[in-house]
């Protein structure tokens, strides 16, 4: 027969509401791929909280910061690119058409082809929306010192890279 249970020893940290958040067992929070799971997810919470605060998402930011970086493209390369699915893209790029932040048209070298430009409003956009992506790092990474933040980063960036 089983004991009752200790709730106490099930709770953990509180989560950016106030709540304290259940804990996993011990031999499962200290895996490494729990812990990059558990980042991953706080970080896209604070990236999506930010980018929300001008009614973006992180395909929108993905996008613009793309088309910003490697100038015009289609709307082909830019699904392969960010790989978003080709339905997807179709509908990121008309939320960011509809706010005037990407302008569509012929490719001069292929009239079957979309050409996606970012616009004069798209860049303004990019750039504010840099800052929010920004902050919301800094709040991800205030735990950790300059150092251990470039530490870090270093790191990430080897095991992505192995991959």
């Amino acid at each position: 027969m089983l004991g009752p249970s200790n709730d106490s020893a099930t709770l953990g940290a509180m989560d950016d509401h106030g709540r304290e958040q259940p804990l996993p067992p011990r031999r499962v929070a200290v895996l490494p791929s729990y812990l990059v799971g558990q980042v991953a997810v706080r970080a896209g919470r604070l990236v999506g909280d930010a980018l929300g605060e001008d009614g973006m998402r992180r395909h929108h930011f993905a996008v613009l910061a793309s088309l910003d970086e490697h100038g015009p493209s289609s709307q082909a390369q830019l699904g392969r690119r960010l790989s978003i699915d080709r339905s997807d893209m179709h509908a990121v790029l008309r939320d960011l058409e509809d706010g005037n932040l990407v302008a569509r048209g012929p490719d001069a070298n292929d009239r079957r082809r979309n050409v996606v430009a970012i616009t004069p409003a798209g860049t303004r956009m990019l750039a504010r929306l840099d800052e929010r992506v920004g902050e919301a790092q800094r709040r991800l990474l205030a735990p950790l010192s300059a150092r251990e933040r470039r530490e870090l980063s270093t790191l990430l960036r080897r095991l992505v890279e192995s991959g």
